[in-house]
C-alpha cells in the first residue's frame, strides 16, 4: 500500500496516513453511536405507555378519549358522555358527576314497643282446636310500637320483627292438646293478628291453623294482605282491623270480599 523510499516511509506520507486513520475512526464511532440510538428508540417504542396520572385517595383513575382523568362524585364533567359509565359515573345536565351504582340498604329493625292483648287471656291449657282460635287461650295481641305509620312505611319488613322459636310453637301445640312435633303443611302456628297489621310474637297471638278446608291459612293470608292495603289506604283503622281479624277473621273476610273464605 505504501511505497518505501530507501526502506522507510517519508514524513509527508506518515502525516497523510495519520489523517486517514483519524477520519476512519470518526466514521466508525459515528456509525456505532447512530446504531445505539436507533436501537434505544426501538426498545422505547415497544414499551407500553405508562399512566401519567396518579389520583389521590377517593378518586377513580379513568382513561377517557381526551386523556386520563381523576373522577369523583361532584367533579365537573362532559354532559351526557357515556365513557363515564365504565367507571361507575354519569354526567347529568348539571355538569357534575354522579354515581350510577345503586345500593341496596338492609331493612332496619324497628322498636316494637310492648305487647297489648286485645282480650283477656283466661286459659293456657285445654284450648279448643278449630278453624278459629280459642279466644280464651288466644285472644290476639299487637305491638304498641307498630303504628300505622310504621307498618305502612316503604321500609317496613316483617322479617325484622318475626321471632317465633320452635319451642314457642311447641308450647302452642300443647295448649291445644296436640303432641309437640313438626306437622309440616297440615297446620301453621299462625299469628292471629298478622305482623303486617302490627301483630305480636307473644303466645297469646298464636294458634294452630289448618292448612286445608274452606277456612285455612292460605285464605287468611290473602285477607291479611288485603286488610293491610285497606289500612294504609285509610279505608279502615288499624285498631278495627286488628279487632276484626282477632275476633272472627271469617266474618272480616266476607266483609272485605263479599263471600265466605
Amino acid at each position: 500500500m505504501f511505497k518505501r523510499v530507501g526502506g522507510t516511509l517519508t514524513a509527508s506520507r506518515l502525516a497523510r496516513l495519520a489523517v486517514v486513520v483519524a477520519a476512519l475512526a470518526m466514521c466508525l464511532a459515528g456509525a456505532a453511536s447512530s446504531g445505539l440510538s436507533n436501537s434505544s428508540a426501538s426498545v422505547a417504542s415497544a414499551r407500553p405507555a405508562q399512566a401519567s396520572k396518579t389520583c389521590p385517595p377517593g378518586y377513580v383513575d379513568a382513561t377517557l378519549s381526551w386523556g386520563e382523568k381523576c373522577l369523583r362524585v361532584g367533579e365537573f364533567c362532559r354532559v351526557g358522555n357515556v365513557e363515564y359509565h365504565a367507571y361507575g359515573f354519569d354526567c347529568p345536565a348539571n355538569g357534575h358527576l354522579t354515581t350510577t351504582k345503586t345500593t341496596t340498604s338492609s331493612p332496619s329493625a324497628v322498636s316494637v314497643g310492648h305487647t297489648v292483648l286485645l282480650h283477656a287471656r283466661t286459659q293456657t291449657s285445654g284450648c279448643t282446636r278449630g278453624v278459629l282460635p280459642d279466644l280464651q287461650c288466644s285472644p290476639g295481641a299487637n305491638y304498641s310500637g307498630l303504628t300505622k305509620a310504621v307498618i305502612c312505611s316503604s321500609t317496613f319488613r316483617t322479617s325484622t320483627i318475626r321471632n317465633v322459636p320452635q319451642t314457642k310453637k311447641y308450647a302452642v301445640e300443647r295448649e291445644y292438646g296436640m303432641p309437640a312435633r313438626l306437622y309440616g303443611r297440615t297446620i301453621e302456628i299462625d299469628h292471629i293478628v298478622s305482623l303486617e297489621l302490627g301483630g305480636s310474637n307473644d303466645v297469646a297471638n298464636l294458634y294452630p291453623e289448618p292448612g286445608s278446608g274452606p277456612a285455612n291459612y292460605h285464605a287468611k293470608d290473602r285477607l291479611e294482605n288485603k286488610v293491610h292495603d285497606l289500612v294504609c289506604a285509610g279505608s279502615m283503622t288499624l285498631h278495627a282491623a286488628q279487632l276484626g281479624i282477632a275476633t272472627n277473621w271469617q266474618v272480616l273476610y266476607k266483609t272485605v270480599y263479599g263471600v265466605a273464605p
